[in-house]
């Protein structure tokens, strides 16, 4: 078996590849596919010009880093940092800039207030009646701090 896969060295990566692409299908999460993709081209250099063992496996392993990289580098250029999924499963942060309604009174700074159909506990310092209009400044936890809205026409 040793002298087949010596004979025929392009069989084994393009089998490596498969192997490695058919394992990252299974649920690899990203890690399998470049390993997976390097093994394959490599199996197709072997077989256009082969090349002895020692420098396929250092061609798989160039390849793997370089793919790994490449597609690195092309996901940092494409996410933005600031986007709405940058906040995404972070309610708190995502109501920063709303405003809200107070709906208990304030009590050693902590309030209630009401967004859509929930309420929040909430911080502040500045003196807060009842149904004023507050604006959400940040987030501590589950507490977010605001500040009074003023309505100026």
């Amino acid at each position: 078996m040793l002298q087949n896969l010596m004979a025929t060295p392009h069989l084994f990566w393009l089998s490596l590849g498969g192997l490695l692409l058919a394992a990252e299908l299974v649920g690899a999460s990203g890690y399998l596919l470049w390993s997976g993709v390097a093994a394959a081209l490599v199996g197709l250099v072997t077989w256009i010009l082969p090349l002895p063992w020692e420098w396929q496996g250092a061609a798989f392993a160039g390849l793997t880093i370089i793919a790994a990289w490449l597609w690195w580098k092309w996901l940092n250029q494409r996410v933005d940092k600031n986007s709405a999924n940058a906040s995404l499963n972070q309610r708190g942060q995502q109501l920063v800039g709303t405003y809200a309604t107070v709906i208990e009174p304030l009590m050693n700074h902590f309030t209630r207030v009401k967004i859509g159909d929930s309420s929040w506990r909430a911080i502040c310092t500045s003196p807060l009646n009842v149904g004023d209009e507050v604006i959400i400044t940040g987030v501590e936890g589950a507490t977010l701090r605001v500040e009074p809205h003023s309505r100026e026409s």
